[in-house]
């Protein structure tokens, strides 16, 4: 039964490290991966920063300018939601933290009665909402962890298409922000229509001075037409920045996800070979204990042995001279 046992926990050992093999390699490949989605999105940033100068300075210049992403619809009766998830798992709670605030953020609209669509990014989003029958608009995949401008061109031609039908009122956008290798948030952020607050900036308050001072250039054509133009492409970097932040958040992840469970199949090898060892021990122990009742066995039976004729020729001595009389 020991010997069973062992070469069992001799089998699960082995699993163990042909696992931690896996995750170790997993964990590597992903921290290389963090360094280049890294780099991707600081080069980003700059593109991003400028157009949003840009714009701003349209807004303030125009006057009186009526434009669909700038204004918001009188009455909000069906809402978007453009959720990025990643298309693999193996990456901790990377996937669940992103569903959970989409299934939270149309929770509350429901509260409100509005009515909701989804525009899952990968294939983990996608598969948990179909198989909820969630109302899905589009889906996309197939490019989270090396997003490209052109697959934020796509997700935003499909939600300007729905937006200036009239199919939606409002787009938010939810995804993972990439703070540091050791933390990432999940974010919900308004990207149709877009806010002054927007415009100018997450942490930036434009004064009335400052307004007027950013208003003081000359345009060619017009404001309002070059805005007509700048917003779509406005809208495609804003979604491109978020893939970005939502690749290198997802690697973060991974890494850390792979770390853990190499370091938890560590621990586990090294309580299956204590088993192991305690079996093996326990195996030996009883085939001593075996070998020691056999040897005691073989010992008992050779003194009976020897015994035995003795008490024999004893008896028939007895009995020989008892029948002569003397």
């Amino acid at each position: 039964m020991a010997g069973a046992q062992e070469r069992i926990l001799r089998r699960r050992i082995k699993s163990v490290e042909s696992a931690k093999k896996i995750t170790r390699a997993m964990e590597l490949i992903a921290a290389s991966r963090i360094v280049k989605a890294q780099a991707r999105v600081q080069a980003a940033v700059p593109y991003s920063d400028e157009i949003t100068k840009v714009v701003r300075n349209l807004a303030a210049a125009s006057t009186g300018l009526e434009n669909d992403y700038l204004t918001a619809r009188s009455e909000i009766t069906r809402v978007a939601h453009v959720a990025i998830a990643g298309d693999r798992g193996l990456a901790g709670a990377y996937n669940a933290n992103v569903i959970r605030a989409t299934e939270g953020a149309i929770r509350e609209h429901r509260e409100q009665g509005r009515d909701y669509a989804l525009f899952p990014v990968g294939r983990k989003a996608e598969g948990y909402f179909r198989f909820r029958e969630f109302s899905i608009g589009e889906a996309f995949g197939g490019f989270t962890d090396k997003p490209s401008y052109e697959n934020a061109r796509e997700i935003s031609a499909a939600i300007n298409t729905a937006f200036l039908e009239g199919d939606i009122d409002q787009v938010d956008l939810i995804y993972t922000r990439f703070v540091t290798a050791g933390f990432q948030e999940v974010v919900l952020r308004p990207l149709i229509p877009l806010e002054a607050e927007v415009v100018a900036g997450e942490d930036e308050i434009i004064t009335a001075d400052e307004r007027h001072a950013v208003a003081g250039y000359e345009f060619e054509p017009t404001p309002d037409a070059i805005l007509e133009r700048l917003l779509p492409r406005y809208l495609e970097a804003r979604v491109y920045a978020a893939l970005l932040n939502a690749a290198a958040s997802e690697h973060a992840a991974r890494q850390t996800a792979m770390k853990a469970a190499t370091d938890n199949a560590e621990e586990l090898k090294t309580t299956l070979s204590r088993q192991m060892n305690r079996a093996r021990q326990d195996a030996i122990t009883t085939e001593i204990m075996e070998i020691v009742g056999g040897a005691e066995a073989l010992r008992s039976g050779a003194v009976a042995t020897e015994t035995e004729p003795a008490l024999v020729d004893a008896g028939e001595a007895g009995y020989i001279l008892g029948s002569d009389g003397t």
